[in-house]
């Protein structure tokens, strides 16, 4: 990881800017396991380089286990994504969760490949459950990453 890099909890003051970069990002809202979320009123953690913004990451502590529900890189492969998932990591500890735990779909094999190399592991694959996600977010498209017929939600997951 950068020495640049710092993280922290995204600010009450800075919830607008969160907003815009989700719904730049996500849409309106994002979907997972059949449940639309408004992850702009979620908790939140902010990676900064040099005192600027270069990545955000949503997350839904419950009791025992927590989603993360949003996480965006502004520029791959710099350790920012490394940094905000540990940050996560470390707020679903404090929060008592024993297990993170993320949906992605079945054409995000980069998402595959980060995830698990930082100790996650496919815990379900939900097969056909982009169908319902479709009818709760009609813009996921048909097709994703590398052309791969989006129809999938895979789970992912990591005991604390």
């Amino acid at each position: 990881m950068d020495s640049e890099l710092t993280v922290r909890a995204v600010e009450d003051n800075e919830r607008e800017w969160l907003a815009e970069i989700l719904r730049e990002n996500w849409g309106p809202a994002v979907v997972s396991r059949g449940r639309l979320i408004d992850a702009t009123v979620l908790p939140a953690v902010v990676c900064l380089r040099s005192g600027r913004p270069v990545g955000v990451a949503t997350y839904d502590p419950g009791e025992a286990d927590c989603e993360l529900v949003t996480i965006d890189a502004f520029r791959e492969h710099t350790g920012v994504g490394s940094a905000l998932l540990a940050a996560v990591e470390q707020a679903a500890r404090a929060h008592g969760c024993s297990r993170l735990w993320l949906i992605t779909t079945n054409d995000n094999l980069d998402a595959l490949r980060f995830y698990q190399r930082r100790g996650m592991r496919l815990a379900a694959v939900h097969a056909g459950a982009i169908e319902v996600s479709r009818s709760l977010k009609p813009s996921i498209p048909m097709t994703g990453h590398h052309g791969i017929e989006i129809r999938d939600e895979l789970e992912l997951e990591k005991t604390l």
